[in-house]
């Protein structure tokens, strides 16, 4: 729809936390429901090449996209909202920054040249911004930067942005500002000096916010608007309000209400219309209007922090919606499972989910978790780890395998149904190095996954280093537990199911990834489905 691709700088200010991505999700969702091909980068300033490394209580969870990066959590909700994969090109790190920067100058490619912050660093960042907008698949790109205005990693970014936005020229980029305007309860009145003091320290970076997004808990009055107006050098009308909101997804009609829309478009000399909101709008009010309600118990270790299984949550909300239920995930840390406690705490549960994760903490509690569901006929979906569990679970107590293990939690076990890759083995650096990105999957026609895809191929994501160890897959199979989908080239196991089981599932990819608002996951609908059954016969 435009003849060149336009900018949105979405940077935070005084705290961390404000919601930075859902704001720049829900503007992304209003300027593609009018027509624009839009996508959303997100700029991390720390130093990690990327988040694979991290423990979730870091950072939340680690996002793959198809084409196998991991990546920030808020590519998420980006892919979430807008229903458009992402890919590499949607996050970057200082660390990939400056590791790009340092291989370039081993090269020689600065033809001897002392390399600097101002301009190399601040170049390639330039760089990494526009490769989105130079491909020609997108009229606007909306860049969040992460952390907040201020802090000293931030800084080569918002210098970059300076930049960009004097190359650009008039009606090209703008900046949006998300602040927090505190209420004293004390008092009984909202606070503009933070609001006032972020937009200082960001001017003194020479970067004038052209709209403000002030995340508050009670309705801006138009004298305060005015106020802020006056002192922050921002027109009154670019002066929006985010008040909290009960879920997620009610926050592009909050904006749409604002107008936020509405100023970005009339700054970036673009036609406004109105957004067609209509599937969006179907989804809200199935989720907000729930016919029934179920209890799922989430199985893992990294519980205590909500955002280590963000993708998990949000495909629930996506698949109650789609079966007008309310799924209420109950956290179950699997360390702290045992068989004195395991009834109590799975009996009244209407399905069980066994999380992914990494390293043998908790996994004795997960393998007691599905031996309960199994012999309780409880609907079970495994994802990745939680897959493998199901298959050391069976060998150990249906094929008498009492050793049964994996290769990651005992390297000496005598029957590793579970072992790590063979092209992994000589691995040693532990970044970027597992089997991750979109797969190929072959499903055979009589499984319960065949009648949840209605399709033998399929594609989804992964991230792992272990696999089903093919070697004891007769074995397995002749017990009773089904191998009904496999990667075509590899032959590596991705799916299992338990046939004498009313509903048992194990994925070794990762579903979570690629449930959104519009396609809900497919297998997530069908197990809350299966759960909302077993509810209705208890």
């Amino acid at each position: 729809m435009t003849t060149e691709t336009k900018y949105i700088f979405v940077t935070g200010g005084v705290t961390s936390s404000l919601g930075k991505g859902i704001i720049a999700a829900s503007l992304a969702k209003l300027l593609q429901a009018q027509g624009y091909r839009t996508t959303i980068q997100k700029l991390d300033p720390y130093i990690n090449v990327d988040p694979g490394t991290l423990n979730p209580y870091e950072h939340g969870e680690c996002y793959v996209t198809d084409d196998g990066a991991e990546t920030d959590l808020d590519l998420g909700h980006y892919e979430r909202f807008l229903n458009v994969p992402t890919s590499q090109a949607n996050n970057v790190t200082t660390g990939r920054i400056y590791q790009s920067v340092i291989q370039k100058e081993r090269r020689g490619e600065f033809l001897g040249k002392t390399v600097q912050v101002i301009p190399h660093i601040t170049d390639e960042i330039k760089h990494r911004i526009q490769i989105l907008g130079n491909s020609g698949d997108y009229d606007i790109v909306i860049t969040e930067i992460g952390g907040t205005v201020g802090d000293i990693e931030s800084l080569p970014y918002i210098e970059a942005v300076r930049q960009l936005k004097w190359d650009l020229g008039d009606n090209n980029a703008l900046v949006i500002h998300l602040t927090l305007v505190p209420y004293l309860k004390a008092a009984g009145e909202l606070k503009t000096k933070p609001t006032q003091h972020s937009v200082k320290t960001l001017m003194e970076s020479g970067v004038q916010a052209d709209i403000l997004v002030c995340r508050t808990e009670h309705e801006l009055p138009s004298d305060l608007k005015r106020k802020l107006a006056l002192f922050c050098n921002v027109r009154e009308e670019a002066i929006i309000q985010s008040i909290d909101a009960s879920t997620i997804y009610d926050v592009p009609n909050m904006m749409l209400d604002e107008g936020l829309d509405k100023v970005v478009l009339k700054k970036l000399a673009l036609n406004s219309d109105v957004p067609d909101l209509t599937i969006w709008n179907q989804f809200v009010k199935r989720h907000k209007n729930p016919k029934s309600e179920i209890t799922i118990g989430l199985i893992g270790k990294y519980v205590e922090l909500q955002d280590s299984y963000k993708s998990i949550l949000e495909a629930f909300i996506h698949a109650g919606a789609e079966n007008e239920v309310k799924v209420n995930v109950e956290s179950v840390h699997s360390e702290y499972l045992n068989d004195d406690n395991i009834k109590m705490k799975l009996s009244h549960l209407d399905g069980v989910l066994v999380a992914p994760g990494f390293g043998e903490r908790g996994i004795e509690g997960k393998v007691n978790a599905i031996k309960y569901v199994r012999e309780n006929n409880i609907p079970f979906l495994g994802i990745c780890l939680g897959m493998q569990m199901a298959v050391i679970e069976f060998c150990r107590n249906v094929l008498g395998l009492k050793d049964a293990n994996s290769t990651e939690m005992n390297p000496e076990t005598a029957n590793p149904v579970i072992d790590i890759m063979e092209d992994q083995k000589t691995i040693i650096d532990k970044g970027g190095t597992m089997r991750l990105g979109a797969w190929d999957c072959h499903i055979e026609k009589k499984s319960i996954a065949y009648q949840v895809y209605q399709s033998q191929d399929i594609k989804e994501r992964h991230r792992h280093r272990y696999e089903f160890n093919s070697s004891y897959k007769d074995q397995i199979e002749a017990a009773g537990l089904k191998a009904t989908g496999y990667n075509p080239e590899t032959k590596l196991v991705e799916i299992i199911e338990n046939p004498s089981h009313p509903w048992f599932v194990g994925v070794q990819y990762h579903p979570e990834y690629k449930s959104t608002v519009a396609n809900p996951h497919p297998l997530f609908v069908a197990f809350v489905k299966a759960s909302l059954e077993h509810n209705k016969t208890k």
